[in-house]
């Protein structure tokens, strides 16, 4: 007897068995040419390429940045005023309400790198510190809708660190110790003014001589605060009247201030 399969064997399948069959069939070939267009279309050289950060906040991260180091840059070598110094903070703060910190604190560092390169780290630094971190800090209060207050007294702190930093480098560079320098004009300027009020005859002569290092120390340090916390007051202010035109308000000042600006219009 052979064992060699019937070539006809196949014609004996009844049509319900030979349906299965091509279902089967099929069914295998349409998930082999899923498979073959996922891996294809994987691996293609057509795949587009995402951009993760926009081309406008690029943009406008640099320029705000280099209108930062480009008004110190001004102030410093032609001194034009004082007055500029409530503009450095406000392009990055800017930066902030516009983009988030990310950019914020890459427009602080390209500041300091481009600075640092066109007049030295020295400068570089004394910029960074603190009109870059208030920059930062102000627009992260100001996008949190944070009250006056706490605004301007954190960048008091800020300010005032900053002022301290560049007293320590600059005494570092030029040999002396400044801070003795400063207490000793506050103690000459404590004198004169208590001369004036014996000299009016509202106080005694021993208060003249009364006057202690310890004393002059903190009256020095409440003078650099207290024109820290006029300082940050006029930023607020300057920020309030020009970031509103640029489409990016920052939280309304107190009532008195309100009234007050609407009685100067």
């Amino acid at each position: 007897m052979s064992n060699s399969p019937d070539p006809n064997s196949a014609s004996s399948l009844s049509p319900a068995e030979r349906d299965r069959l091509v279902q089967e069939l099929e069914a295998v070939e349409s998930e082999l040419s899923d498979q073959a267009a996922a891996s294809g279309g994987s691996a293609g050289v057509d795949t587009p390429v995402r951009t993760v950060t926009p081309p406008l906040k690029m943009v406008e991260t640099a320029f705000l940045a280099s209108t930062a180091s480009l008004l110190w840059l001004v102030s410093y070598y032609l001194s034009i005023g004082p007055w500029m110094r409530i503009l450095f903070p406000l392009p990055i703060a800017l930066v902030y309400l516009r983009w988030g910190h990310r950019a914020a604190w890459m427009s602080a560092v390209v500041c300091g790198l481009l600075l640092s390169v066109l007049m030295g780290p020295y400068l570089s630094l004394l910029f960074c510190i603190p009109y870059g971190l208030l920059g930062v800090q102000l627009g992260a209060m100001w996008t949190r809708r944070s009250p006056w207050l706490p605004s301007i007294g954190i960048g008091t702190l800020i300010s005032t660190f900053g002022f301290f930093m560049r007293l320590g480098l600059l005494s570092i560079f030029l040999g002396e110790d400044l801070w003795n320098y400063l207490t000793n004009r506050i103690t000459d300027l404590i004198q004169w003014f208590l001369t004036k009020l014996v000299n009016w005859g509202l106080v005694g002569l021993e208060v003249l001589g009364q006057t202690d290092l310890t004393t002059v120390q903190i009256v020095t340090v409440g003078v650099v605060l207290l024109s820290d916390f006029i300082y940050l007051f006029t930023v607020h202010l300057a920020g309030w009247l020009l970031l509103e035109r640029l489409g990016n308000p920052i939280p309304d000042p107190p009532r008195w201030v309100q009234v007050i600006m609407e009685e100067e219009k």
